[in-house]
This record gives C-alpha cells, structure tokens and sequence, in this order.
C-alpha cells in the first residue's frame, strides 16, 4: 500500500477492521531477513523492525490499539505523534516518549532537577524556565524533531505575547502527558535554518554519508592487481625466460643460482599474498601467475615440472610475451607505466574521507550555499598532511553527497539532479510550504517556531485510516491551535498561489511522466487552501484497503476536470462524456466504467485488481489533479505543453521496454498507463499546431523504430492507434485502436509475448 495515502475504506452497516495477517506476514519477513541475512547492518535493521512488528500485534491483541482509526492508541488523542511501521500501522508507541533523551537528562542536571519528564514541565512553567524558553525563541538556537518539542516554547511564546488565557488553556491540554510525552526543544550550538532554506540534506549527513563509504572490493582489487600483481608476475616471466633459447622455457637447465632467485620470489609472493587479500586470481591455477607460480615451485624444489605442467608454462609464457611484449621492452614499459598511473589514483573511499574533513568545518544542520569550495581538488596542504597528491581531482561519485547538501531554489535543485524525481520534490516541499505557511504570522520568532513545526509535523508517518477518516492536520496540533487566531488576515493568498504555481509547473514539466506522489499532493493541497482556491486534492488510494467509495472531493475534482477537458482528445480517448459530471454517485460511476473496460468482468471489490481498475477510472475522472492544477491554480508551462506531451510519451517508451525479462511487470505496466494518461492530459491542452506535430511525431514512432526499438513501437501501436482515433474523432477502438490502461483482472494485453526470465 501507498503508506502516505489518506486512505479511505467504508462499508455498509458496520465498520471495517483490519486483522492481524498483515502485521504477521511483515514479522515473519524481518525475523527471516534478521536472521539469514549476509550483512551485519541489514540483520540489526530487520531486528528493529521485527520489535516494532511484535509491538503492534502486541497492542493489537490486548485491545490498546485499534488500527484504521485517527486515535488508534487508548488513551492518545491524535494531535500526538506516533510511532509507525509500514503500512500505517502504529505500534502503539509515541514519538515523543521513551526514556528521556540526552538533552533532557542535561537540563535536567543543569537544573537541578530529578530526571523526570513531570519535574522538566513544571519547571519550565516557573519564572526561570520561562525565561530560558524565551532566550530559546529570541535565539532560535533549538531543533525540533517532532512536533511535540515546539508546545512549551510556544506557551512561552503566548506568555510574553499575553496571551495569558491561550497560554493556560493549551498547558491544561498538555499537562495530562507532561510525564509521557517530551514538550522541550532541542537546544542547538546555532539558530535553525531559515524557513526560506532549501536542500536536500544538511552537511551533516552528507559528511556521515561520505564518512561510511570504505572500500569498493571490486575497485581495490583492480587496484592491487595493478600496483601488486602485475609487476610480481613481470617478474616470474622474467625469471623463466632465463631459461629459454628460441623462446622455449626450460631449453636451459636452471642452476642453482637461478633457483635461490626462483625461491626469494617463491618468499615474496608468501608476503604479498598475506598482505594484499582483495584481488585473487592469482591463486587461480589455470591463470597464467598461477602457472608460472606452480611451476617454479617445482623447479625450486629440483623437480622438472611434469609434461602437463611444463605445456601450460610454456603457453603461458609464448602468450604473455606475445600480449605485452618481453619486460622491460618500449610497449611492455608504457603499458605498465599507464597502468601504474591508474593504480597510484586515491580510492573514492580516501577521497570521501577527505572531503568529510573538510565538511566538518562546515555547520552540520544547514545545507550548503556552495558546493565547490568543499568538492574542489585536493590542495597542497592537504597533500602536504598525508592526502592525495595536490591537484588530484575529486571524483563524481564522491562530490554527488556533497551536492545533495546545496541549498538553492528548487528549480535550481531540479536542473542540477539534486532533485532527481517527484518524490524526491516531494521530500522538500515541506520546506516551501512551510516558509509561506508561517508567513501568516507577523513575529519573527513565532514565524520561525511555527516553520520548524511544520517541517516536522511533515516527517509524521501516515496512518492507515477506515470509514473515510482523514489525517490529522498540523492545525490540529494545541500548540498551533493556540496561535491560529493571531495569524493576519491573508493578502490574496498572491504568496502560496505563486508557490502553488512554481511547484506545480516544476512537477508537470520536469517529471511530466510520474504520477504526482501523494505528499506532494497533500502539500499542494496546503498551498491552495492558504491561496483561498477553490482547488481541491485528491491522493492515490491503495488498492490493497479500498473499500469501495470515495470522499465527495472526487466528485468534485473530476467536474473540474470534465469543464476544462471538454472536446478535447482526452475526452473522447477515455470516454468522458458519460455523465461524469453529473453522476450522483461517484463510485458507482468508477465501478461501472471498470465494469466496462473489462467487458463486464469487475463484480464488486472481490480482489485488489478490481479494486485497482476502479481506482484507476476515478483517476482517469479526476487527471488525478493535473486539471485542478491548471484550471484553478493556472499552472502553465512557459513553453506551451508540447514539450511535457513528449517527454511523458518518452517516458512510456522507456517504461515498455523494462518488460522485457522483468519478473513483475506489472508494476511497470501500471506506471507506464499512469504516464500515457498524462501523455494524453498534456497532449489535450497543446495549441492545434503543437498538438499536430506531437501526433505526427508520435505516429512516425509508432510506424516503425525511431528513437525507440521497433519491437516496443510494435507493443504500443495499438493505444497509439487508439489516440490517433479519438483525435480525429473516431472510435478508439476502429482499426485496432485500445485504451491503455494499467489495472486488469486477467492477462494485460501489453504483455503478450514479452520474454519473462527463466525460474531457477
């Protein structure tokens, strides 16, 4: 399931609940990985998760949890943060409890005070404490992980501000968890980022990043096989051509000279052997350091090597020479002399060892303003220190953490690869949203305090939700609560609806072929309510709990949709004139349209895959936002639409060609019908000359193999078919024409005849 999703499950007469199977089957998975897996760390990690697994079927039996409810822990309300396995399933644990952590034993001992959570709240009620939690504010030197540590700085906040009977009431509502749940910050060595700041990840993890890199096995035995290996064996084949005339080896009878040398490289190879273990081929006795190696044991021991053995060195030696040259020749030197010049480059591991150190220099919970000051080659200090040689540059691989870390606009993330996907934009749009969403608060420290609780309140883990529930909102906090009634009254909303336009314009252009993933549908959402838009969100819904219906935004969403599609390719290649935005009944018209595409096989919500193409014509309905996006909130690409019609059919190629050999195609399937409905979305809101020229240049795709092999043209031609159809006003189906869509109850058309990989 999407654990991001705001699910949404309902049946008839009673309430859904949900059973144990699920927690069991992912707690056998993590006691099977904890304890068959070859790496230490994935067995600890699995170990963790198989704790967390045992918690929920724990609560679950004993009644303290009741799963699919916004409070599914007895005795929380659901403003507090919860502990979250995959899935949605909360393990009954807060975020905020547990033992106290180590900044609160501290203040505690600074304080005078038993290390108890009750003693740290009423502390920090008294004149003092208040005191120290306004110095927090004006400073902003504090962090807060999860919402719960922003509630006392913000009754500080309301104090000072006299907002005394704000103040009161929100200690009232958290004093019956003051000995459960943390409410201090975490005090930090320097203010916390701007609201404004943007980036992926701070200098701190990138430099924790870099610092765990060691050594890549297969790159060091390169590296030995180069530096060690090569130049041993130049040796061996020097020693034994000693003992040839007109090229024969052993045409000479080895004296004993020659065998006290044979038996100090015997000696040196015993050396090296122990002290360079990555390359291995040279104990291999078929490789030619193998043969040459064996045989000259043999001749040490005054043993003639036997004819077998004497064959193979011979050939070993004919097809060295005639390879590389005799050592010590002109080709044979520049050939060992390049390959001496790739031995003796740094490792990335001692490169990103390097540019840790320079890192820490750097303050650790920020991103970073430049990234060529830390990526830049290695100085002559530093080489001078131990480091690589001055000038050596650093490699790619190595600066890719440290470019993570840039903080700049997101646009400029994007067309840098620091924001390689959607989901990834997703990850930092809690920053933005954040920034605009304390806007509303004309105090700087207030705006400071209430952006740190957005962006944390955004790291909270999804429940999973029954009977239409929805997630719980960051309003909904008591600390937040408190200050909604001071926020100014908006100026138009002019600042989130730019915003609103900016990312949505940068999520349909830069990944115009991905379906927009849930978190970033839910931040959108944000902005559009702060704009004032009438522009509601609908999330994916998971296939796996869908119970059947949908809240009424669906509904909504898809009469947006059919206005603005009307008489366009997307309308007639999806069909939406049946009565879409009339239908009292939202899910009965999904149900029956899946009914349709699958000639009547989809009966009720009998299996996920029925679930799934009932779940998808509601996204077909909705453009699963697009059109909210660009009728509501104006989102338009600079350039028209014909660039993201493109590159979202280009997507769809790529993806069909991933079929081939792939064990669970599926998945890729679905994704791929995702991308042609977006395809298909941009390719309706081009102007006719841009729309001609993309069906023109989509026609010759599918006509014979331009920029894509002919075998997936050939899979493709008839949704292609299909759309040339609707385009022109015939029925998709005529000439061969299909509907390209993701979910099925039997087999996808897509696949037929695609090669799958052979079961072992």
């Amino acid at each position: 399931m999407n654990e991001n999703a705001e699910q949404q499950r309902t049946t008839t007469g009673s309430a859904t609940t949900v059973g144990t199977g699920y927690p069991l089957g992912q707690l056998a998975k993590a006691l099977t990985t904890a304890r068959t897996h070859h790496d230490p760390e994935v067995r600890a990690r699995a170990g963790r998760t198989g704790e967390r697994w045992r918690a929920v079927l724990s609560a679950m039996t004993d009644g303290r949890l009741t799963v699919g409810s916004r409070t599914p822990v007895a005795g929380l309300p659901a403003w507090v943060t919860l502990e979250v396995a995959h899935g949605g399933f909360a393990t009954g644990a807060p975020s905020a409890g547990g033992p106290l952590q180590p900044y609160e034993r501290e203040t505690a001992r600074r304080a005078g005070l038993p290390a108890d959570r009750r003693a740290l709240f009423d502390h920090f009620l008294t004149e003092e404490g208040l005191s120290r939690l306004g110095e927090l504010l004006d400073s902003g030197a504090y962090e807060v992980a999860v919402p719960e540590e922003a509630a006392l700085l913000t009754v500080a906040w309301l104090g000072r501000a006299g907002e005394t009977d704000a103040a009161v009431d929100l200690v009232g509502e958290l004093e019956p968890f003051a000995d459960r749940l943390r409410f201090l910050p975490r005090p930090a060595e320097r203010p916390a980022p701007g609201p404004d700041t943007v980036h992926r990840v701070t200098v701190g993890h990138a430099r924790a990043a870099l610092n765990a890199r060691g050594p890549h096995r297969g790159v060091e035995a390169q590296r030995e096989a180069l530096a060690v290996w090569h130049p041993f064996g130049d040796a061996l084949l020097t020693h034994w051509l000693e003992t040839a005339e007109d090229g024969v080896v052993l045409a000479r009878v080895p004296d004993d000279a020659w065998r006290e040398r044979g038996a100090a490289l015997l000696r040196r190879y015993q050396d090296l052997a122990a002290r360079h273990t990555y390359c291995t081929r040279h104990r291999d006795p078929r490789q030619n350091l193998g043969v040459l190696r064996a045989a000259l044991e043999e001749a040490v021991a005054g043993r003639t090597p036997d004819a077998r053995l004497l064959g193979l060195l011979r050939a070993a030696v004919t097809g060295m020479v005639r390879k590389r040259g005799v050592p010590g020749s002109p080709r044979h030197a520049e050939l060992r002399r390049v390959q001496a010049v790739q031995a003796a480059l740094p490792s990335h591991h001692r490169m990103a060892r390097l540019v840790a150190d320079r890192l820490a220099e750097l303050p650790q919970d920020t991103g970073l303003t430049d990234v060529a000051g830390p990526t830049g080659p290695v100085t002559a200090r530093e080489a001078a220190a131990g480091g690589p040689p001055a000038g050596t540059i650093v490699p790619p691989a190595v600066r890719r953490p440290v470019e993570a870390a840039l903080s700049a606009p997101v646009a400029t993330l994007v067309e840098r690869g620091v924001v390689p996907s959607a989901e990834v934009l997703a990850q930092l749009t809690p920053q933005l949203v954040g920034a605009v969403w304390a806007r509303g608060w004309q105090d700087a420290s207030l705006r400071t305090l209430t952006a740190a609780v957005y962006r944390a309140f955004r790291g909270r883990r999804s429940l999973l939700l029954l009977n239409l529930a929805s997630q719980v909102r960051v309003e909904e906090l008591p600390w937040i609560r408190a200050v909604v009634p001071l926020r100014r009254p908006e100026d138009g909303g002019e600042g989130p609806a730019a915003v609103l336009r900016e990312l949505g314009e940068l999520a349909l252009t830069a990944f115009p072929g991905t379906l927009l993933p849930n978190p970033l549908v839910r931040e959108l959402g944000t902005l559009a309510r702060q704009s004032g838009l009438d522009a509601p969100m609908v999330e994916e819904l998971a296939a796996d709990i869908f119970m059947g219906s949908f809240s009424p935004k669906f509904a909504a969403v898809a009469r947006i949709a059919g206005e603005l599609l009307a008489g366009t390719p997307y309308e007639r290649y999806y069909g939406l004139d049946e009565g879409a935005l009339d239908a009292a009944d939202f899910a009965a018209l999904c149900s029956r349209r899946a009914r349709d595409a699958a000639g009547g096989a989809v009966r009720g919500s009998g299996s996920v895959a029925a679930d799934g193409m009932v779940i998808e014509q509601a996204q077909i309905l909705t453009t699963h936002n697009l059109a909210t996006l660009v009728a509501r909130a104006r989102v338009a690409p600079r350039d028209g639409w014909e660039g993201p019609a493109r590159d979202a059919f280009l997507t769809v190629w790529r993806l069909v060609e991933r079929l081939e050999n792939n064990p669970r195609p599926l998945g890729t399937v679905k994704d791929a019908a995702y991308a042609w409905r977006q395809a298909v979305f941009f390719l309706s809101l081009c102007s006719p000359p841009q729309r001609e020229g993309v069906l023109a240049w989509l026609a010759g795709e599918a006509d014979g193999p331009g920029r894509r092999p002919a075998r997936v043209t050939a899979r493709l031609a008839p949704a292609v078919r299909g759309l040339l159809n609707a385009a022109v006003g015939e029925a998709v189906e005529a000439h061969g024409g299909r509907r390209f869509l993701g979910w099925t109850v039997g087999p996808h058309w897509l696949l037929e005849g695609i090669p799958r990989p052979a079961r072992r």
